[in-house]
């Protein structure tokens, strides 16, 4: 017999984390559990990486749902018995879950040349909004660290430090040295957005997301049609889980770029269907986490590396957290790489869920 439960856990960021909606001190989540009855030794762990204010699940009902989800598992017989939850966190800590158990309960959740300490993952470095000093210091400490790629949220302060800020970065480093990704968090408007296009054009942006807020098919196309900067799309991807919606949205939109956060694109199973569709369209990709704990930062490495590509992926997240899970994930300047003689330290309440 399988045999489930879940607990609630909370992380706490070193610094806040501002977007352009909340200032984040702590993260949230949640951890599924997953056994055989005769064998509770080993087990599978995936994080159910709620975001809050986010993603589409976001609901009254979700801890019933997860409960839910758990008393479904614990009357299965098989895996393969098991419902498919309609929330995607719930999907990604259940894939990542069951995937865990599946392949000895090590935390190995695909096996890849990553999770066998063969490979590096390249990533970018993460800038969050803040004010004018406070984002210039966070740049120089990146820079000093050796990153090649940096991503700078943007639309939380005044437009024209933004430009400022990226004047700077450009009189030290140029394009072939730094790639400069933006994240606007939907700030834009209509009105504005193409002009504010132009000017960040002037400082060798690659590629800037969700310029403007999602569901607007027909503006977003206009921008990227005739914007100078390749345009990614994030939360336009949240909450479209059929092929058609899929379809639809990126025929609509031909955007250069989708950015895929599993936990919030429907799972792994989903983030699969998403590439398809995009390589099928020529629109290119990388995944980035939704800030979860080193759980769920583990499995989309993993997953990630699966696929064949070079891009920095946005998986640097991991030491965001003063309380994160201690595991074998190495940060070493622009990259995350596995050790597989590194260990895994779950806390106490998480190995006694039984």
């Amino acid at each position: 017999m399988l045999k489930a439960k879940y607990i609630s856990y909370t992380l706490h960021f070193k610094q806040p984390a501002v977007t352009s909606r909340d200032t984040l001190t702590r993260r949230d989540t949640y951890y599924i559990k997953i056994w055989h009855e005769e064998a509770p030794g080993c087990f599978g762990i995936g994080e159910c990486a709620l975001f809050r204010g986010l993603g589409d699940d976001d609901k009254p009902d979700y801890e019933k749902r997860l409960a839910d989800l758990c008393d479904d598992i614990n009357r299965s017989r098989s895996i393969d018995n098991i419902a498919w939850p309609e929330y995607t966190s719930l999907r990604f800590g259940l894939e990542t879950a069951l995937n865990d158990l599946r392949n000895g309960g090590n935390r190995t959740i695909y096996r890849s040349g990553w999770s066998q300490g063969l490979k590096e993952i390249p990533i970018n470095g993460l800038i969050w909004m803040g004010d004018a000093r406070t984002m210039l210091s966070r740049i120089d400490e990146k820079l000093n660290a050796g990153f090649r790629c940096m991503k700078l949220k943007i639309g939380g302060i005044n437009f024209d430090e933004e430009l400022d800020l990226l004047r700077y970065i450009r009189r030290r480093y140029s394009p072939d040295r730094l790639e400069l990704r933006l994240d606007a968090n939907g700030s834009f408007t209509p009105d504005n957005a193409l002009s504010r296009l132009e000017k960040l054009s002037h400082y060798g942006i690659h590629s800037i997301e969700q310029p403007i807020k999602p569901r607007q098919y027909d503006t977003m196309r206009r921008l990227c049609d005739q914007s100078p900067i390749a345009i990614a799309l994030d939360e336009e991807l949240i909450g479209l889980h059929s092929v058609s919606e899929k379809t639809e949205m990126l025929d609509s939109i031909r955007p250069r770029y989708i950015i895929l956060k599993p936990s919030l694109c429907g799972g792994f199973r989903s983030a699969d269907e998403w590439i398809v569709l995009a390589e099928e369209r020529s629109i290119g990709w990388w995944a980035t986490s939704a800030l979860e704990s080193n759980i769920g930062l583990n499995a989309i490495a993993q997953w990630v590396s699966t696929y064949n590509t070079t891009m920095p992926q946005g998986l640097g997240t991991g030491a965001l957290y003063t309380d994160n899970i201690p595991s074998p994930i190495i940060q070493e300047r622009d990259i995350i790489r596995y050790d597989p003689d590194g260990e895994w330290r779950l806390p106490e309440d998480i190995l006694h869920l039984w």
